[in-house]
């Protein structure tokens, strides 16, 4: 499932107001600066900072 480039215009990183980079095939936005990547749900993103997931995902 794509966002609507629209909608990823708009969003920014709730922790520094920075730009996001949409992986579509993860589903996930992400913010390099931070280490930071927030998951989507059902073409809903997730923006919340307690949610965020370390980028990039560490190796298990």
């Amino acid at each position: 499932m794509s966002l609507d480039p629209k909608l990823l215009e708009v969003l920014a990183c709730p922790k520094d107001k920075g730009p996001l980079t949409y992986l579509e095939d993860r589903q996930v936005l992400v913010n390099d600066r931070l280490g930071l990547a927030y998951r989507i749900d059902d073409g809903i993103p997730v923006m919340l900072i307690d949610e965020a997931t370390p980028w990039p995902p560490t190796a298990e």
